[in-house]
């Protein structure tokens, strides 16, 4: 394709950008489980107004020339340390998304060791659960590190003890997830805190899906396990305000225990001819909106908003997993803490069921070990659980009903 000789009317590059969309999966009405997530239509309204309030200000320059881009970020930032049980030196930094927020921390938590040890050559290893996110191998490529990733428990979550088979003297980083992606499992955050304290070793907890909903669930008195700083050893803690902040992207978090550990974060170089180039981002420009948006959220909601919605959200799931555990044949892997839900059949290829599911709209959720079906839900997928509790059971009864019909499907994120 080649760039068009003549523009096109405003209206008419708006309506091809609708008939685009059109062939997109339809988030809206519930039928995507990941990628979107939304409170109510008045906490959209507001993210999305403050983004465009800064739509052309760059974050980059927020020492510069966009003081009310740092103010919002400092802010964003302390109000998101009073969540997490986070001492007064603790520190904190905003970044695009969670991807970029892990990165981060596994790169503070390699210099901040080469430091200590006085290796600064040391390459070394991180030790996690199987379950953790992606995020942490393509931090490790980047670094030229190694990811172990040790099989978790019976129950989903990390075995702590075979994760200590696996430190040796090259170990830089514990990491655990609040919850995972996989299972919506809280990982036993208290026995790693351990486990780093007695190995000194560094805790990255990866709460990028349960950062902004955790502290609030917590308060409403869910049984939360302990996962923040008011567990000894965590070091650093990513989470995400494009998820369950329910803020405008790209907008994430990644937070240190102390302004020591912090000491390693930011690149800071003045070697080229127009002087120091300092930025706590991995990325350069970075669009002022995403700060404006979450600064906008974190204001409109308040505690007491997180809180209702968090109650909301989570009477939901409860009544979703009921439902699911009703279809014959069907079960909820493990037991999540959160809004992510894996289920599965040992009667019924839930592979198969998800192919069917697709054919009526749905975009298929999976995981592959186990096989399980996967949402990862947010207040837009209520209005239409109900529909798709009948799909799901329909697919099932039909898959139960030709046993010899083989799914072709894999799982992808």
């Amino acid at each position: 394709m080649t760039m068009p000789e003549h523009g096109m009317p405003r209206e008419a590059v708006l309506q091809a950008l609708r008939d685009r969309k059109a062939g997109d999966a339809d988030w809206e009405h519930g039928r995507v489980p990941l990628y979107v997530f939304k409170a109510t239509d008045e906490v959209a309204r507001i993210g999305r107004d403050a983004f465009f309030e800064y739509f052309f200000e760059n974050a980059l320059g927020g020492a510069r020339a966009f003081p009310s881009v740092r103010q919002m970020e400092s802010e964003v930032v302390q109000m998101a340390l009073g969540l997490l049980t986070a001492p007064p030196d603790a520190q904190g930094f905003m970044s695009t998304g969670g991807t970029e927020s892990i990165i981060q921390a596994v790169q503070t938590c390699r210099d901040w060791t080469r430091q200590q040890r006085g290796r600064p050559t040391l390459r070394g290893n991180i030790v996690a659960p199987e379950s953790v996110h992606p995020a942490f191998d393509k931090a490790a490529r980047l670094m030229d590190l190694e990811v172990r990733r040790v099989p978790v428990g019976p129950d989903w979550r990390a075995d702590v003890a075979a994760m200590e088979e696996r430190v040796d003297a090259d170990t830089l980083m514990l990491v655990g997830s609040a919850p995972c992606f996989p299972y919506g499992v809280v990982d036993p955050i208290a026995e790693l805190g351990a486990l780093a304290q007695a190995r000194g070793l560094w805790l990255h907890v990866d709460a990028c899906v349960g950062g902004y909903i955790a502290p609030f669930a917590r308060m409403l008195g869910r049984a939360i396990p302990a996962f923040d700083f008011g567990v000894a050893g965590v070091c650093s803690i990513s989470a995400d305000l494009h998820k369950f902040g329910f803020c405008p992207k790209p907008a994430s978090t990644v937070f240190y225990r102390s302004s020591e550990l912090a000491r390693c974060h930011a690149f800071d170089f003045d070697g080229w001819p127009s002087g120091r180039f300092l930025t706590s981002t991995i990325a350069g420009t970075r669009p002022a909106g995403g700060v404006a948006g979450a600064w906008a959220v974190f204001h409109c909601l308040g505690i007491e908003g997180y809180k209702r919605i968090a109650a909301e959200l989570l009477d939901f799931v409860d009544r979703f997993q009921a439902g699911v555990r009703a279809i014959p044949g069907m079960h909820i892997v493990g037991e999540p803490h959160l809004s992510l839900v894996a289920f599965g059949s040992d009667e019924v290829d839930v592979f198969r069921v998800a192919e069917l599911m697709s054919a009526q709209g749905y975009l298929p959720g999976l995981v592959q070990k186990p096989r399980a079906l996967h949402r990862m839900m947010s207040l837009v997928h209520e209005p239409g659980a109900a529909e798709y509790l009948d799909a799901l059971r329909d697919a099932v009864d039909a898959v139960r009903g030709a046993p010899a019909s083989r799914a072709t499907i894999s799982a992808s994120y």
